[in-house]
């Protein structure tokens, strides 16, 4: 069985008459990089925010790497954990290398780590600016340096590719992708945006409403827009028969067939086999889900996020 890094019982909170996580089973595996994904006010950071103890749960239980998260055992578990939730604090009037001096003294790390998390985050050049002055983008890398620091094996990242330009959204991804190879860390990043996911995650989790509604590897969703063939015919019913005989796997959808991809051959011979029958074929389309319609059917939006 793969260990797991991250698990989640039941995960629950409520403000109020408010649900906004409800019974949420995450299972993030050691090593790996776990896209949370939702729409805006799915539940995403009131999740991460529980996991870390910032967050009272109402109901439910998290265990992270094996130890059940509670208040005897929180600061043991937090000193294997970094984490950047919501935009990162800092203190405008000091260095990027100030700032992490600071985060030093409070992490109880010594200060010869700064130079290893700068050089991770590409800011070495930039440790003697004041970060009032950095850019939004640079900003995000000192928040992803103070939660290297200590040298975590868990990561939890909130959104942090929000508000880059296209080339700090690079810089940030191909980030977390090495992560787990080269440092041996776990990453947890949530996003609302699939094609971000899609380019950093193996496992994915999707939270709409604060429901968990699919978890699995990027593989098997990816294998929910594999490529279909469409047919309709002038009799439905016959077509079923003769399918059914020919042992062809089918299912019914908008009026007409779906059959699994196949090669041209064999369509020709099902189409050969329905025509022989008396079955009038009007139509055969290849159809493909992209992972944005299979991402909004799933959280049932039929528009954009």
């Amino acid at each position: 069985m793969m260990d797991m890094m991250i698990e989640t019982r039941g995960l629950t909170k409520r403000y109020g008459q408010k649900l906004s996580v409800d019974h949420v089973n995450l299972s993030v595996p050691a090593g790996c990089v776990y896209g949370f994904l939702g729409p805006n006010g799915a539940g995403k950071s009131t999740t991460m925010k529980m996991i870390l103890g910032l967050v009272k749960a109402t109901e439910g239980e998290v265990r992270v790497m094996g130890s059940r998260m509670n208040n005897r055992n929180r600061l043991t578990v937090l000193r294997a954990t970094g984490s950047l939730i919501e935009s990162p604090a800092y203190y405008g009037h000091l260095s990027g290398k100030e700032n992490l001096q600071i985060v030093c003294t409070l992490k109880n790390v010594p200060e010869s780590e700064i130079s290893r998390v700068l050089s991770i985050v590409r800011l070495e050049g930039q440790q003697d600016k004041k970060v009032s002055h950095y850019s939004l983008g640079m900003k995000q890398r000192l928040g992803l340096a103070c939660a290297l620091l200590g040298r975590p094996r868990l990561l939890l990242l909130d959104e942090p590719t929000n508000g880059l330009d296209p080339a700090g959204i690079q810089e940030i991804r191909e980030l977390i992708i090495s992560l787990p190879e080269k440092f041996g860390m776990t990453v947890l990043v949530s996003s609302h945006l699939l094609s971000e996911i899609d380019q950093m995650a193996d496992q994915v989790g999707i939270i709409d409403q604060g429901k968990l509604i699919f978890q699995d590897s990027l593989e098997v969703l990816h294998e929910h827009s594999r490529k279909k063939i469409y047919l309709r015919t002038l009799n439905q019913g016959l077509a079923v028969r003769v399918l059914n005989e020919k042992g062809i796997v089918f299912e019914q959808e908008d009026g007409g067939l779906i059959l699994p991809h196949m090669p041209d051959s064999r369509i020709a011979g099902c189409v050969a086999a329905l025509t022989a029958a008396g079955v009038g074929v009007t139509r055969i389309e290849e159809r493909q889900k992209t992972l944005e319609e299979i991402f909004l059917g799933l959280t049932g939006k039929g528009a954009s996020l």
